[in-house]
């Protein structure tokens, strides 16, 4: 029963030396603990004014081919709080700044990155981008979110912070709520809750439904789904309220964005439908799915839940390079 984060054992932490981190369902109820136990660690480690050597002389290549702030800003921060160093690519289609505006594939750009970093981490707006990276790529390669693939980062985060706001996840209600087609954090973060058992509450418009794949894995799985049509039906029996952002940039017809951009909103009045102790979470940006008044609700984790990514992201760089040393070694955490 996971009701605390616990160190894992050595065995454990060298069976991710090597490893790319590319989507959820990779990931063994073991493995995705001993992570959790791992991002405590150093969190602990930072809140005690610790400074970290884990990463010393190792180089991160952040490769970001879609805009991005927390997920970005976090992987840079987790390398440089482990006293490592950051290379980074970051542009949009509007912004074409690396060779791939010439025609260069991503296995080539790899191939070639691969050269300059112990570590590459890649965001792309194509699906299936990051397997095609660690194909191409000797050192670990972490998935930042590829399309509306997967993003395990965000899930593994999400797992840290369900722990932290309700402690045991076992059971749990979790409503998804918003954008569930587009939304790879809540297609990664199912492959996590199965293991807890946890009822899937799910809302959303007819066009954004989470993919019949992804709810029959669950359902095969022994894990309930229920579907509602509104967000107060939803809300009333979460102890986890999970809000997407419907994707403006998922739609190539406009017309049908703003046809459903505001079908799901939360704000004050919702509250009021709210079980005792539920817990608001959202992987950011927001647009105008949850109003401002909802920020001073004391459930409201996200922006806690944006901070937790540093400390998850810290664990997954130290254990793909097989550096996770100031547990073991004192004078590497000062």
């Amino acid at each position: 029963m996971l009701t605390d984060f616990t160190f894992p054992s050595e065995e454990m932490i060298a069976s991710f030396v090597g490893k790319n981190i590319l989507g959820a369902p990779q990931f063994s109820k073991e493995e995705l603990e001993a992570v959790l136990g791992v991002a405590a660690f150093y969190e602990k480690a930072l809140k005690e004014g610790k400074r970290l050597w884990d990463m010393d002389g190792k180089v991160m290549a952040a490769l970001f081919f879609e805009p991005s702030t927390r997920t970005r800003l976090s992987f840079e921060t987790a390398m440089h709080r482990l006293g490592g160093r950051v290379i980074t690519l970051a542009e949009s289609p509007e912004n074409q700044i690396s060779s791939t505006s010439k025609g260069e594939t991503v296995h080539d750009t790899i191939k070639m990155v691969d050269n300059y970093a112990d570590v590459i981490v890649i965001r792309s707006p194509r699906t299936g981008d990051a397997e095609i990276a660690a194909n191409a790529a000797s050192h670990p390669v972490v998935n930042a979110g590829d399309g509306f693939g997967q993003h395990p980062s965000q899930a593994l985060l999400d797992m840290y912070t369900i722990v932290k706001e309700k402690g045991n996840p076992e059971g749990l209600t979790v409503a998804m709520i918003g954008d569930l087609k587009y939304g790879r954090t809540v297609h990664s973060l199912v492959d996590f809750l199965k293991y807890y058992k946890c009822r899937l509450v799910m809302a959303s418009p007819d066009e954004l439904k989470m993919p019949e794949s992804i709810v029959q894995k669950m359902l095969d799985n022994g894990v309930e789904v229920k579907f509602c049509a509104t967000i107060d039906e939803a809300v009333a029996e979460a102890d986890i309220i999970y809000m997407t952002r419907v994707q403006k940039e998922r739609f190539a017809d406009l017309a049908e964005y703003d046809a459903v951009k505001d079908m799901f909103l939360m704000n004050g009045e919702t509250l009021q439908h709210f079980k005792p102790g539920a817990v608001i979470m959202h992987a950011l940006p927001r647009v105008n799915e949850i109003s401002l008044d909802v920020d001073d609700y004391p459930g409201a984790a996200y922006f806690r839940q944006a901070g937790n990514g540093l400390f998850v992201r810290m664990a997954l760089l130290a254990l793909t390079t097989g550096n996770v040393r100031g547990a073991f070694k004192p004078e590497w955490a000062l």
